[in-house]
């Protein structure tokens, strides 16, 4: 096995998949190896989000998530079709609840414009409510294209895919090292074993720092985990929002606030908020990594932001505590809600990279080292943009491992 393989992908998420997937369809004499720590694909950020599919509304013109979301979403849109995997395109409604936030919307609306996103508009605050009844604000804007899928079944569909070309999924093969020299890569697994390729792609995701270290790189950035918490709108309440309802963000950070968001299944998520977590796989509220918070604590950037933050923190901690305030926040969006209409969900973990001055990145981040590509920063849209992401990433790929 080792022998043959052409390029090894490190992460058996979504983008790992997607990317692993693109070098076997673009290069077809190509032999792939994916790893995945955990014992099945999907099992952290791909399994643990709400499903949305984005559009690029948000994304500053240029990046790599405005180009990527975009040409993400059309790839995928594909997949899932010509796969019958279920998915629906029900539109995004990002409203201005209060005056002071619709020069924010209207920049969102620009931004909409600039990356070619078909379809968005700006309502009334009449018209609204005429979409939808239960939702109040000053204005909102209309983004048609989003919709919802399950981004674990997309994962699991994707190894199918590679499995049955031919092609090897491993799991339960977490990664301890990787030596770089003229020939290609020598993958170092925690069983003892090794993987030898040509070529390494690092799509570890909350392990993505970790494995860019133990290759012998300094990354620019550290990976600080913030756990987002959600819950369900009770089926009792009959809420009958048709569309994904979302507030105006905070354009100073990179998360999009807590929404409203239809799921596949026919229910109705609520959030998520964004708590600091003390593991990087600490779902449940009281999970903590020693080895974690370490490194998270001993990163210069994560007392700048700390303190650049602490506020907007403190807040975030004592709404995670309250379903009250969790409710309080919804109700900007939905009124009528309460705390008595929801009941507790699941949790995920956001993989943030935080550089060394202590800002939350925002774009993709992606470096190279010596037969390698590291992907150190692809939170939320990155599910929407795998495809995307991945075909840039083949893109800089040399000629050899074809």
């Amino acid at each position: 096995m080792t022998e043959r393989d052409d390029v090894v992908v490190v992460g058996g998420g979504i983008v790992g998949l997607a990317t692993a997937w693109t070098v076997a369809q673009q290069r077809s004499e190509a032999r792939v190896t994916v790893l995945e720590k955990e014992a099945a694909v999907g099992a952290h950020q791909t399994g643990h989000n709400s499903g949305v599919i984005h559009s690029g509304a948000y994304y500053r013109p240029g990046s790599v998530k405005a180009r990527t979301c975009r040409r993400g979403r059309e790839l995928l849109l594909k997949f899932l079709a010509e796969r019958r995997l279920p998915y629906r395109i029900v539109g995004k409604l990002i409203v201005a609840a209060a005056p002071a936030e619709l020069p924010a919307l209207e920049q969102i609306r620009r931004r909409a414009e600039k990356n070619g996103v078909a379809g968005v508009r700006l309502v009334t605050a009449d018209e609204l409510r005429t979409l939808e009844p239960e939702v109040a604000g000053v204005a909102a804007l209309e983004v048609p294209t989003a919709g919802i899928t399950d981004y674990a079944e997309v994962a699991r569909a994707l190894a199918r895919d590679l499995s049955t070309r031919g092609h090897l999924v491993r799991v339960g093969a977490e990664v301890t090292g990787v030596t770089a020299d003229r020939d290609g890569v020598t993958v170092r697994l925690a069983d003892g074993g090794t993987v030898r390729a040509r070529y390494l792609i690092n799509c570890a995701g909350l392990d993505s720092d970790r494995v860019a270290r133990c290759s012998g790189l300094d990354p620019p950035v550290r990976i600080v985990p913030f756990r987002g918490e959600y819950y369900w709108v009770r089926a009792a309440r009959r809420l009958g929002l048709t569309r994904l309802i979302y507030p105006v963000p905070d354009p100073g950070l990179p998360f999009l606030g807590v929404h409203l968001t239809l799921t596949i299944t026919g229910r109705i998520e609520a959030g998520p908020n964004a708590v600091l977590a003390l593991a990087r796989e600490g779902y449940r509220r009281g999970t903590i990594s020693l080895r974690d918070l370490w490194e998270t604590a001993s990163w210069p950037g994560s007392v700048r932001l700390a303190r650049r933050l602490f506020g907007t923190g403190s807040y975030e901690f004592l709404r995670s505590r309250s379903r009250g305030w969790f409710a309080r926040d919804l109700a900007r969006l939905v009124p009528s809600l309460t705390a008595d209409d929801l009941e507790p969900g699941g949790a995920g973990v956001r993989a943030q990279a935080v550089d060394r001055r202590g800002a939350l990145v925002d774009d993709f981040v992606i470096v190279n080292g010596p037969r390698m590509t590291h992907v150190l920063n692809a939170p939320s849209p990155a599910a929407t943009s795998s495809f995307g992401l991945a075909e840039e990433i083949v893109r800089g790929l040399p000629a050899e491992p074809a």
